[in-house]
Formats: structure tokens, C-alpha cells, sequence
């Protein structure tokens, strides 16, 4: 009977520890970072100096654009204050990453519109947006970043710096905050687009909606195509 006992009792131990092991491995998976694209070139688009590369996106109603302590600063306009880069030949259209800090210094909505190419599409990263807590794409299917999968909500604070990223692949779009992910977008079998009020964005642009926004350290990267 005691040796009935003891394999059954072996046979229960090496179920838990065969579990355990199973669900450390895909622990250990779960954590696993994919490995980091390889930069091809980088291309600083901001020097902190002056607008070189830069021209006024003109949506009517614009505030003042300048520089000031080395930052890009979009005065509140009525409704929209934007830039957009001159040169669309040194852009690249997949396989990149922008990074950049951004603050929303004054006002309660959007200090943030990132307008950007993906293919022969344009696309819009949004944060703080419909009254200052909206973040997402903006279009997805027709479907603005208010009400697609890429919708969520935070709170940004005036006059703090908050560091962005967005990354543009062939399916994919990924966006983290303060190294924080917050977007993932598969692109598979989605329609892309813009809202028709960004258009002076493209190819690649900042703005803001009624809201002073600064911009600094703006940095593309551009990947060497996947293997």
C-alpha cells in the first residue's frame, strides 16, 4: 500500500513541476522583446535653432509659429496650428521610427497631431484629442482615433514634456509613450487615412487644435528592409 502511495504521490509531483516548468516558459516568452530593427540612417528634423525643413501647414485661422529655447512652439490658433516638412524625397515610407518630447503648454485638446506616410497613404497619431484625452490613430477603415481599436484615453498635464515614438512598418504601427506601448495597430487588410482637415500635414507634419503646444528633439530613423 505505502509504495502504491508513493508513486502516485511521485506521478502528482512531476504533474506540478511539469506544469510549473510549462508556465515559466511561456513566462519567459511572454517577456521576450522582439529583437530592434537596424538603423539604416537617422535624420535629425529639428536643430532648435530655427524652422530649416520646416514650413507653415497654413490650415486658416493658424497661430504664430516659432522658436523659442530650442523648442518648436505651435501658438493656439483657431482651430488648427501646424508645421510641415518641405522635402518628401528624404523621407522614407515604411520602416521608420519619429521620436520626439512634446508638451501641451496651454489650452485642453490635441498638442500633438503627428501626421505620417505609410506606403502611399497617409496616417495620424493623435494625443489628447475630442477635449483633451483622446489618443489613437486617425483613420483606421474610415473610422477616426475617437472610435477605431486604437482608442484609449489618458490624461496629459500642461507644461509637462511627455517622449514619443511611433514606429511605421510594412503591417504595423506601434506608438509608445514615456517608453510606455500604447498603440500596436496590425495594418492587414485596413484602409488608411486622414481626416480631410490635416491634409496641409502631408507628407509629414505637426499640429495642435486650440491648444499651445512646444515640440523638440524631433528624430527619424530609418530601418534597413526585414530579412
Amino acid at each position: 500500500m505505502f509504495a502504491i502511495r508513493s508513486r502516485s504521490l511521485l506521478v502528482v509531483l512531476s504533474v506540478v513541476v511539469c506544469c510549473g516548468f510549462a508556465a515559466s516558459q511561456a513566462e519567459v516568452k511572454k517577456d521576450e522583446k522582439k529583437p530592434e530593427p537596424k538603423v539604416k540612417r537617422e535624420i535629425k528634423l529639428f536643430n532648435g535653432k530655427n524652422l530649416d525643413g520646416w514650413k507653415n501647414s497654413m490650415f486658416g485661422g493658424d497661430g504664430e509659429i516659432g522658436v523659442e529655447d530650442g523648442q518648436l512652439i505651435l501658438d493656439m490658433g483657431n482651430d488648427i496650428t501646424g508645421v510641415t516638412w518641405k522635402d518628401e524625397k528624404v523621407l522614407p515610407k515604411v520602416n521608420y521610427e519619429i521620436s520626439l518630447e512634446a508638451q501641451r503648454v496651454d489650452g485642453s485638446d490635441f498638442f500633438c497631431g503627428l501626421t505620417f506616410p505609410i506606403k502611399d497613404d497617409p496616417c495620424s497619431l493623435i494625443l489628447g484629442g475630442w477635449g483633451g484625452t483622446v489618443c489613437g490613430l486617425s483613420s483606421l477603415d474610415f473610422k477616426d482615433a475617437s472610435e477605431n481599436e486604437t482608442t484609449l484615453f489618458r490624461d496629459f498635464k500642461n507644461g509637462q514634456w511627455y517622449k514619443i515614438r511611433l514606429r511605421v512598418l510594412e503591417k504595423r504601427i506601434t506608438a509608445w509613450i514615456d517608453g510606455k506601448e500604447i498603440i500596436d495597430a496590425d495594418l492587414t487588410g485596413k484602409k488608411i487615412g486622414i481626416r480631410s482637415e490635416v491634409e496641409p500635414s502631408k507628407p509629414l507634419g505637426f499640429c495642435s487644435f486650440r491648444t499651445k503646444a512646444a515640440l523638440r528633439n524631433i528624430v527619424l530613423k530609418e530601418f534597413e528592409p526585414p530579412k
